[in-house]
């Protein structure tokens, strides 16, 4: 006869389990610590099998039968149901594995790795850190359950509290991690693809910069006068002279730099570019570094944090000490020391572009033009470097400085 609830509830344990039939192959399994199991018995390529379909009360009868009737439906088109239950649980698991912030940290990883195409330190910390941002929103999701709408949601967060271009570059950063899935044969397709337009594009600025030179010795002056840190005001005295990215100076290690040769080498992994670059040192650089050197040196971080020296200053300290010197963000920031470099050289003619190019080591997607380039200009990038520094001296003074052509020079 058909089990009841009436009778599966008056079920007492024995001394042994008791088996209570339901019909078509299923039973309950009274146990002698009084656990009642719904098992379903069955047979598939001539074998006699068991499946565990789940524990009385959390599975009442009708849910049982429900049950019984799919395994039934499985055997019936030759599928094994303990087996697909075994795979269930393994999808499950690896589902549960493969959520977002799961898949976006082994997403950073590969990208550190990636060789001559690898983040850079800086880029990593900063796409780590927007990727955390996702945390709260679609972190803990299966990747293969994230819909369009809860990545808009997510980044929109970021959005209203006014941050355009970071919302802008998370959503980016989450398209990668998506692909990176799909690569990963971990996902059909991103879901950002149709985001295209939903965020409010963010007004295009450009790093403040002094360019005109009067200016420029007004603000070597102030730097000079600087009152705060002292390794903030060798930092920035040291930026023009050498004029790298801020990352590439805050993240220098002493291991780099030959005084004696006047020479800084930053390794590929710290380039954006991925290339080592090469720094001719000016004698006022090389006095600054000396300088430097007898309070961080001779290994370790040139400028490290406050905190610890086994890591590099913050990214907000140059521009900190800047603010701290009156300039505002549309003024002059450490980027500025660049576009400073090169405005000033390039108007000076006295210097070939791809020379000055190179100093501020631009890419060159031509590799053999890149190579002759770099040593067709390095004593020119020599001389200019020394040029630069004293010609940054003079306008440190104030004097009035005239051009002259290259062939007046």
């Amino acid at each position: 006869m058909a089990l009841t609830d009436v009778a599966i509830r008056n079920a007492k344990p024995g001394a042994k389990a008791t088996k209570l039939a339901d019909g078509a192959g299923m039973f309950l399994l009274v146990t002698p610590a009084g656990g009642k199991l719904w098992r379903l018995k069955y047979r598939i390529d001539g074998r006699e099998k068991l499946l565990a379909i789940g524990a009385y009360p959390e599975i009442g009868l009708s849910e049982a039968r429900k049950r019984r009737e799919e395994a039934r439906a499985m055997i019936a088109q030759g599928q094994d149901p303990s087996r697909e239950k075994q795979r269930e649980k393994v999808r499950s698991r690896i589902q549960a594995a493969d959520t977002f912030t799961a898949i976006a940290n082994e997403y950073c990883a590969k990208r550190k790795r990636d060789g001559e195409k690898g983040w850079s330190p800086a880029t990593a910390t900063r796409s780590e850190y927007l990727l955390s941002l996702l945390n709260l929103g679609i972190g803990k999701l299966p990747i293969a359950e994230i819909e369009p709408a809860d990545v808009l949601v997510a980044v929109r967060k970021i959005e209203a509290k006014g941050n355009l271009e970071s919302a802008r570059r998370t959503l980016q950063l989450a398209s990668m991690v998506f692909r990176y899935a799909v690569a990963t044969a971990r996902l059909r397709s991103d879901p950002t693809r149709d985001l295209r337009g939903a965020l409010t594009a963010p007004k295009v600025t450009h790093y403040g910069a002094i360019t005109e030179a009067k200016r420029v010795g007004e603000l070597l002056r102030a730097i000079d006068g600087y009152e705060g840190s002292g390794i903030t005001k060798l930092a920035l005295q040291i930026a023009p002279h050498v004029f790298v990215r801020p990352g590439e100076l805050r993240h220098a290690e002493w291991s780099e730099i030959d005084l004696d040769g006047a020479l800084w080498i930053i390794p590929a992994g710290k380039m954006k570019m991925r290339k080592p670059h090469h720094v001719p040192l000016s004698r006022q650089a090389l006095e600054l570094f000396r300088e430097v050197q007898a309070i961080t040196g001779p290994s370790g971080y040139i400028f490290p944090s406050v905190r610890t020296r086994t890591r590099p200053m913050s990214e907000n300290t140059i521009n900190a000490g800047l603010r701290r010197l009156g300039y505002a963000t549309d003024e002059m920031t450490a980027h500025g020391f660049r576009a400073m470099a090169s405005t000033l050289l390039n108007e000076s003619g006295k210097w070939h572009p791809d020379a000055i190019e190179r100093a501020l080591a631009h890419g060159d997607d031509d590799k053999v033009r890149a190579a002759y380039h770099r040593g067709a200009h390095w004593k020119e990038r020599v001389d200019m470097a020394q040029w630069w520094s004293d010609y940054l001296d003079q306008l440190r003074e104030g004097a009035e400085v005239i051009y002259l052509s290259k062939r007046e020079a």
